[in-house]
């Protein structure tokens, strides 16, 4: 269609000479962790002044409509006095959130006149208006910019506030804009348009140092527990800290990220993606350097770990990703609760259905746990525990089997002495642990590179038997371990992936006797607190 329109910006002068007018401009939604493009259509032509949205928007896409026509309004642009229709293509995805009310807007202004249409051709354009014009944050940038390289666009229009996140992806142009007026001015020359409304380095965030807040160093005594949670992240296990209140469960959970291996670029980016899906970013500093570490309270519900909504989003197992999820106290969290946790352990994704459709979410987090033996907690000091036998059982047993099965490691963690307490000697720093951690680590990664996996902790039933050789002696070991102790299969093979982890952080390749011992004594649970 031959461009036959005319206008004055500014003066809100709208002169055509009776034609109709289309336009169409790119956005994308948001469907869990998917990106899908989606056509923001807009028709302009003769009939009763209204402004009606089609292709099953939601209700926040639907105000829209009144937001866009009141911020132009506010700008001094007039929009014609004719029927506007707007359609959001696919008609068959649901369209959420304010994010469409900047494409709307880009659309109706092109379809009106004000804008050629062929100038936002291959431009994704993403944000929130004000009343009074001005572009708001929305969250989910980042995987919105990763898609629009994708799709080969040109560049990409954002809110200013979300211009750092959008910069992570250095192959796409990204442009920030803070009005609507703003938005006029950048399609007509894009590449004439405010240097200070694209990212540089000099403008953006200062590097950032990850102070480290809290150390291994500072951990008295507790020996025994600090190996089980390096071995833990070394291979990629799950760990049980158990023991009296005050012996430091919650301080070696917390110090636990400190010796985790620091984030690729490409974990960073993956993560900052899961946490811009959340809106959980910060604005000045959008790139997630640090390993996370997940701590929710134990009236959690299922939702919250899991993820929830009538279209989900990342719940506390996604955005523990590559870092640690923390349940204090588990057994007080609700027992439907902990068990929504059995997938991910196993799969290190979790698959949510709804009637919208099937959505995965990543899980790959190392689940770090802490309970009391008892309701009191001093279970079995008979001296101090006034808890009854049913008491303790009924406490313990809120754990269930096929839960405690998928926890390679269970620690105990006594009380210190007093002697202990006042050393003035420290521990191991996080630092040395750390190296060590790495050492491990790149060992399984020159094993496994022609694997899809990278540590001990995810090898299937086939691979333990490629990878987990025992000699002779330890295979004895195992085999009557596997016969007193009425192990079952999963955890059978839980105890040789710990055996694994143990002898790659002494650099053996067999895996020999003292290795299983030490895995077998991270699995008598049972035998010392369920009996």
């Amino acid at each position: 269609m031959k461009w036959q329109s005319r206008f004055v910006y500014g003066e809100g002068l709208y002169l055509q000479k009776g034609i109709r007018l289309f336009a169409s401009v790119l956005s994308a939604a948001i469907s869990g962790m998917e990106v899908c493009p989606v056509q923001v259509e807009a028709d302009v032509s003769s009939g009763l002044p209204c402004f009606t949205m089609v292709g099953f928007p939601s209700t926040q896409v639907k105000e829209a409509q009144d937001r866009v026509r009141t911020a132009l309004k506010n700008n001094g642009i007039s929009l014609p006095p004719k029927k506007v229709t707007v359609n959001l293509a696919p008609a068959d995805l649901r369209k959420e959130g304010a994010g469409f009310d900047l494409p709307v807007a880009a659309a109706v202004l092109a379809a009106s006149g004000f804008i050629e249409p062929q100038l936002l051709r291959n431009v994704m354009v993403v944000g929130e208006l004000s009343l009074n014009g001005e572009v708001r944050s929305v969250s989910g940038v980042l995987p919105r910019v990763i898609r629009a390289r994708e799709l080969g666009c040109r560049y990409c229009i954002i809110p200013f506030e979300n211009l750092a996140e959008g910069a992570l992806v250095k192959d796409m142009k990204v442009v920030g804009v803070q009005n609507i007026k703003e938005v006029l001015k950048l399609v007509s020359d894009p590449d004439a348009f405010g240097k200070e409304n694209q990212f540089s380095e000099e403008n953006s965030e200062e590097n950032q140092a990850e102070e480290k807040l809290v150390d291994f160093g500072e951990i008295c005594g507790q020996e025994s527990a600090r190996r089980a949670a390096e071995i833990a992240v070394s291979g990629f296990h799950n760990i049980l800290f158990i023991g009296p209140p005050g012996t430091g469960k919650t301080m070696l959970a917390k110090r636990i990220p400190t010796i985790m291996p620091s984030l690729t670029f490409e974990e960073s980016l993956e993560l900052t993606k899961i946490y811009s899906i959340a809106g959980l970013l910060s604005p000045k500093r959008p790139l997630i350097k640090a390993r996370p570490f997940r701590s929710p309270h134990h009236t959690s519900s299922s939702a919250a770990l899991a993820g929830g909504g009538r279209i989900p989003g990342p719940g506390e197992v996604t955005l523990a990703h590559r870092g640690v999820l923390f349940l204090d106290e588990m057994p007080e969290f609700a027992r439907g609760s902990l068990e929504v946790l059995r997938q991910p352990l196993e799969d290190k994704q979790i698959q949510l259905s709804r009637a919208s459709g099937t959505y995965v979410f990543p899980a790959g987090f190392i689940l770090v746990a802490a309970m009391n033996p008892c309701p009191c907690g001093y279970y079995p000091d008979m001296n101090k525990c006034r808890c009854t036998p049913g008491e303790v059982s009924h406490y313990l047993h809120k754990l269930s089997q096929p839960l405690l099965e998928r926890i390679d490691l269970c620690a105990d963690v006594p009380p210190v002495n007093f002697s202990q307490i006042s050393e003035e000697k420290s521990g191991e720093s996080s630092a040395l642990i750390r190296k060590r951690v790495e050492k491990a680590r790149r060992i399984q990664q020159k094993r496994y590179q022609n694997e899809k996996i990278c540590f001990n902790g995810e090898l299937s039933g086939k691979q333990i038997r490629k990878y987990c050789v025992l000699t002779e002696n330890a295979f004895q070991v195992a085999k009557n371990a596997f016969e007193l102790m009425e192990l079952s299969a999963r955890s059978y093979h839980r105890i040789l992936k710990v055996s694994r982890t143990i002898a790659d952080m002494e650099g053996e390749e067999l895996i020999h006797t003292r290795h299983v011992a030490e895995a077998l004594t991270y699995k008598a649970f049972d035998k010392k607190y369920r009996s």
